[in-house]
């Protein structure tokens, strides 16, 4: 055909049947990534049973407080204190009170009534004013030369578990389906095992993350269903909201900004309890963007820069060096603190996700992605949860 400069929907000519021009990738857009359990990595073992314990133990403490308001004759002279937990000192130890200069002497320990009878400024050194919870803090114990071994005193170890959790999906293709030809996919049993996968990886973190295990009849049964507690419901003893235990600024009432602040102040009272340190900031978009703003107002860009960069991956503070991790799961108005050391996503012995084919009923492929998982979270108290912030 002679060229006529015109296109060939114009030419007026009957044209046969054109061939779909449809791209042979599948776009997804729904989020399943999992960035904590990318974080954390593969366990290094799996769990044997459907109850999975381990084990924790801790020193004997070297802190104790005072219980009294009152002191005779006065707060700097008071010689007897009472205190919450007598067994916590040994006579010998010497004592420093609060943040204070000064040091005493334990003589005595008194444990019908709970109280210490202590040398006050010794070795010279300048009483301190006395107080209700003050917290007293033991340097160490000075044993009398030659004197008899004092009585043993040890911890008892504790048992901590926790519940694995079934995650499923079915799988059902027709025969007619799986053979036949469709773009982007050569095997829709295949694509179907794929799909599935990423749906349960994605709902097996968010149950990492917020997860609640049964008050009653936790191992489940054929009738009982059984789940694992997460992150967020395992922590117990640094529970922070601003303006309480210690954080400054607010009430916790959900208009208090995330500030540095209060990020190292949460720091501070977990490594105060804690041999290990945080290293993982885990947060929502909302705190994210926080977090990213710590350093907004100090950034410096030449003339010539065109990129702005707002984004902090890696937070270094006094108490740690902490990998900042952005989980879509992660409750909006929460920050939380973690020690990954301690955490590990166990699946169940030979229960990580896999494919099960089914017996078929008819004509069609039947099977389910299955895998069996829980959290092992070690001392809840090396680990906090920052809640009541602004989003």
């Amino acid at each position: 055909m002679a060229f006529t400069g015109k296109a060939s929907y114009g030419s007026g000519v009957e044209l046969p049947e054109l061939v779909e021009d449809v791209s042979d990738i599948i776009g997804i857009v729904s989020p399943y990534e999992t960035p904590l359990l990318d974080h954390l990595g593969d366990a290094k073992r799996g769990a044997m049973s459907t109850v999975h314990e381990w084990i924790e133990d801790a020193l004997l403490p070297n802190k104790g407080l005072i219980n009294q308001s009152t002191f005779s004759p006065d707060p700097e002279t008071a010689t007897t204190i009472t205190v919450d937990d007598v067994s916590i000192f040994r006579v010998g130890d010497l004592v420093r009170p609060g943040g204070s200069s000064e040091v005493m002497m334990v003589l005595a320990i008194v444990e019908v009534s709970n109280q210490i009878i202590a040398v006050r400024g010794y070795g010279a050194t300048v009483a301190a004013t006395l107080a209700d919870n003050l917290e007293l803090t033991i340097l160490g114990n000075a044993a009398l030369e030659g004197d008899d071994a004092p009585d043993a005193r040890f911890t008892n170890r504790s048992r901590k578990s926790n519940y694995t959790q079934i995650f499923t999906a079915g799988i059902d293709v027709s025969g007619s389906m799986q053979a036949s030809r469709a773009y982007g996919i050569a095997d829709e049993v295949d694509y179907q095992k794929q799909e599935r996968m990423r749906e349960l990886l994605r709902d097996l973190e968010n149950c990492i993350i917020n997860g609640v295990a049964p008050v009653s009849d936790g191992q489940g049964s054929s009738t009982v269903r059984r789940s694992m507690n997460g992150i967020v419901h395992s922590m117990e003893t640094n529970l922070f909201s601003p303006g309480q235990g210690g954080i400054p600024d607010g009430e916790g009432s959900g208009n208090d900004e995330l500030t540095e602040e209060i990020l190292n102040a949460a720091l501070k009272q977990i490594w105060d309890q804690s041999s290990g340190g945080v290293d993982t900031i885990v947060v929502g978009g909302a705190q994210k963007r926080k977090i990213n703003g710590f350093a907004s107002g100090s950034r410096a860009y030449l003339p010539d820069d065109q990129t702005f960069s707002d984004m902090i991956g890696v937070y270094e503070s006094d108490f740690g060096i902490c990998r900042v991790v952005m989980s879509r799961w992660v409750p909006s108005d929460s920050v939380m603190l973690l020690d990954s050391s301690r955490i590990s996503v166990l699946p169940m012995q030979g229960r990580s996700f896999h494919y099960k084919p089914l017996a078929a009923m008819g004509d069609s492929i039947t099977g389910q992605v299955i895998g069996e998982y829980t959290l092992e979270m070690k001392n809840e108290n090396a680990h906090g949860l920052v809640t009541g912030l602004s989003i």
